[in-house]
């Protein structure tokens, strides 16, 4: 176990220098929250003044592009270059790589969903609950573990120059069906109901309005992150012996 953490903070060490991650994860969200929460401020949506809705919908969208699009292509072009083989002629366990991956991505998106909360609250006017704030990041955070999970199942599948327009695909269709662009109504909203990512808004916008969260938003959630998790174990034992 030690040797698997060693290999997680070595993971994190690098990440945290990737200037591509970083933008994407942590400058992106917090720039567009600067900008385009004050000039929404008067409107609401899912009963909530804007800038709320708006500080879960960035938080999420850095969540979840570094756990996704970064992770997925890290791992294909790891696994092309023979990275993960040789790891696997270590004492390292078997799976000490996908573990390290998901531990690595889980404490990479915790600053950028924290950075976004703090705007929320000191530059939006974001004012909730202590649980609550804990509530809604632990629910970005479980959102971004599903969406980890579904990067290790496209990274062990697919090539490297494969991987990045399927990643961005799935990240695109999840991020604006899922209402975290712009808030969602009428026929939209009903699509979005399906998909995590809008469950993952709706429940942090129904515990600021003081709303009772539906079972089905969590249910959604766990639906879809095990299926994540299924198509990555049959990603990995499908590659086992050719990487």
């Amino acid at each position: 176990m030690n040797s698997t953490l060693a290999l997680a903070r070595a993971e994190v060490r690098r990440l945290g220098r990737n200037k591509r991650y970083s933008f994407f994860s942590v400058g992106l969200p917090v720039v567009l929250y600067l900008v385009i929460a004050p000039s929404a401020r008067h409107y609401h949506v899912y009963g909530v003044a804007y800038p709320a809705y708006y500080m879960i919908a960035m938080a999420s969208i850095g969540a979840f592009s570094g756990a996704l699009t970064g992770n997925a292509q890290r791992i294909s072009q790891e696994r092309k270059d023979g990275w993960i083989r040789q790891l696997r002629l270590t004492a390292l366990p078997a799976n000490a790589y996908v573990i390290a991956k998901i531990i690595a991505s889980m404490v990479i998106t915790v600053p950028s969903t924290v950075l976004v909360l703090l705007l929320g609250r000191f530059y939006g006017g974001v004012h909730l609950e202590l649980w609550k704030w804990f509530a809604i990041g632990g629910t970005i955070w479980i959102g971004a573990l599903a969406f980890t999970a579904l990067a290790v199942a496209i990274g062990y599948r697919f090539m490297p120059d494969t991987v990045q327009p399927i990643a961005m695909f799935v990240y695109f269709v999840m991020s604006i069906l899922g209402g975290l662009w712009f808030a969602l109504s009428g026929f939209l909203a009903k699509i979005g109901d399906v998909l995590p990512t809008y469950q993952v808004t709706r429940i942090g916008t129904d515990l600021i309005s003081n709303q009772s969260v539906p079972a089905t938003a969590y249910i959604t959630i766990l639906a879809w992150f095990a299926g994540f998790v299924v198509l990555a174990v049959i990603a990995v034992r499908a590659t086992a012996e050719t990487v």
